[in-house]
C-alpha cells in the first residue's frame, strides 16, 4: 500500500514524541477552547459600523 512522505513523516514524529498530540491539545486550550459569552458577542455585533461602499475613496470628498 501507498504511503506518502507527509505520512511517513508524520508517523515517525509522532514515535519520537508520543506526547505529541497531547501538547498541541493543551495549547490550543490556552488560547482557543473558552467558554463563550453570548451577551458580549451580541454586543460586539450591534456596535459595529456598517463599512462604505469604497473604502480607499473619502465620503466627504470636496
Amino acid at each position: 500500500m501507498y504511503e506518502s512522505e507527509i505520512t511517513r513523516f508524520i508517523a515517525e514524529l509522532r514515535q519520537k514524541n508520543p506526547r505529541l498530540e497531547s501538547s498541541q491539545r493543551e495549547g490550543r486550550a490556552l488560547l482557543w477552547d473558552r467558554p463563550q459569552d453570548a451577551d458580549a458577542a451580541r454586543r460586539y455585533r450591534q456596535s459595529r459600523v456598517p463599512q462604505q461602499a469604497y473604502v480607499y475613496y473619502p465620503k466627504d470628498f470636496t
